[in-house]
């Protein structure tokens, strides 16, 4: 058994960890972050790849939370969690939205000034900006029709670095925090899963863990710390209002050919905040996935992959869920359940997103809908609305939120207004669990915003 000794415990390495390991490693306190996942050099894999899918997803992307449909979802389990895997498309939190949470659950100084002040910090760490120049065709695309149907719409920043060529690469939690907290003298263990927290009275003293390391040898290790930040081990308040974007798919083919490399960064605002409109990854398997979730004959279309691409329309949903650990299970159980008003939602995103793909020249499209109708026209748009049901509908989200709540109300939360778990002195939440809701963007801007905003309070009282 090893036995190591630290001021601060961090559990898990994503967007929240790294904001926090960062942090504090240098502000000059002893940090230990401990992540489940491998450390996989960012460089090593091609993006939204089979073989990065393999090494950093959870479950090698085979993760579902169940319910009727079934929504399948994709997770990071590796060194700088999601951030290494998602398309690193940034949005601040909407005012309106951050003055909401506030009111409702009663959040402490969570104003819209405040959070831009802590947002700016980040994104001046990580270099988020807009691409140089004009958008790809992907992004492009949806630009076009929005604009030929006079929808609203916004071309998205992204966590990038461009060099003087354009190119941009993505800055993960890898390239940017996680080493700048090593070189402030903070430790990082990969490969090791946190089995128990230590709790003495109203404090957790410490966590065992478990280690991995090449070959199949296992390594036990025991971390006391004064404070500890994670992701989960305590059950009141906690797990029970898990909140996410499902999601609804088009394969959408185009006379010519378009790039594939990267996910498209504009976005359709017009029926935000309940419905987004947007473009996912459309690699050659993400095509074929996404052209096999439709009943028409698809062959003549994957053959001609490079001519197709996948968009999505992604909801703001009235149901929740619960994730649950499992006696004798590695993985937590996650359910979730939509409600008649969502299904309606998103039979009316996936014929939003019919329209602006047909106006902006698209031939044939494939809905993620069993036996759903390939549309060529916008009268063939009518028959999907009764096509979108649970027995047929299938549905995915990349964005989970919501199962430690933050704020003062008690009875609705899991933790304080700045992530301290209630009923603990010295155990804190600090990554997207602690959003109220689904932001209804991809909420890596929010989550990394509320992180530093709640280790500065941290550093001003501890």
């Amino acid at each position: 058994m090893t036995t190591l000794d630290a001021e601060v415990l961090v559990i898990g390495s994503g967007a929240g960890g790294a904001v926090t390991a960062a942090t504090l490693a240098r502000a000059g306190r002893r940090v230990v972050v401990v992540e489940e996942g491998p450390w996989v050099d960012p460089d090593a894999l091609e993006p939204f790849s089979l073989e990065e899918m393999v090494a950093k997803y959870r479950h090698r992307g085979l993760s579902a939370a169940l319910g009727s449909p079934t929504i399948a979802y994709a997770e990071g389990r590796c060194v700088g969690g999601s951030t290494e895997i998602n398309s690193g498309l940034w949005h601040r939190l909407p005012p309106y939205l951050a003055d909401e949470w506030r009111h409702t659950y009663r959040i402490d100084e969570f104003s819209p000034e405040t959070l831009d002040r802590y947002a700016e910090g980040v994104e001046r760490e990580l270099s988020v900006s807009r691409v140089p120049g004009a958008p790809p065709p992907s992004s492009a695309v949806l630009e076009r029709g929005a604009t030929k149907l006079g929808w609203r719409n916004v071309e998205f920043s992204r966590v990038f670095r461009y060099d003087t060529n354009g190119r941009g690469v993505k800055q993960t939690m890898t390239r940017t925090l996680l080493p700048s907290a090593l070189d402030a003298g903070a430790s990082l263990i990969a490969d090791c899963s946190v089995t128990r927290l230590l709790r003495k009275g109203d404090r957790i003293i410490g966590a065992r863990c478990r280690r991995r390391h090449a070959g199949g040898a296992v390594e036990h290790i025991t971390i006391h710390a004064d404070h500890v930040l994670q992701r989960s081990g305590v059950r009141h308040g906690v797990g029970a209002g898990l909140k996410l974007h499902p999601t609804i798919k088009i394969a959408a083919r185009f006379p010519q050919p378009l790039d594939h490399d990267g996910v498209p960064m504009h976005r359709i605002t017009e029926f935000a905040p309940n419905l987004t409109i947007g473009g996912s990854a459309s690699r050659r398997g993400h095509v074929a996935m996404a052209l096999a979730e439709s009943a028409g004959d698809y062959r003549d279309a994957l053959d001609n992959w490079e001519h197709v691409l996948v968009y999505y329309a992604a909801i703001r949903s009235d149901a929740g869920g619960r994730v649950m650990a499992v006696p004798g299970a590695r993985a937590p159980l996650v359910t979730y359940r939509l409600t008649e008003a969502d299904m309606s939602r998103l039979a009316r995103g996936l014929v939003h997103l019919g329209e602006v793909l047909l106006a902006a020249g698209a031939t044939e499209l494939y809905p993620s809908v069993a036996d759903g109708l390939v549309a060529r026209r916008t009268e063939d748009l009518v028959a999907w609305w009764d096509a979108v049901t649970r027995r047929r509908t299938n549905l995915m989200t990349v964005h989970m939120t919501s199962t430690v709540r933050m704020g003062e109300e008690q009875s609705r939360t899991g933790a304080d207004s700045f992530g301290r778990v209630w009923g603990f002195r010295n155990l804190r939440v600090n990554d997207a669990s602690l959003l109220p809701d689904a932001p209804g963007v991809n909420p890596q801007s929010a989550t990394m915003t509320i992180a530093a905003r709640n280790v500065a309070h941290f550093l001003a009282e501890a």
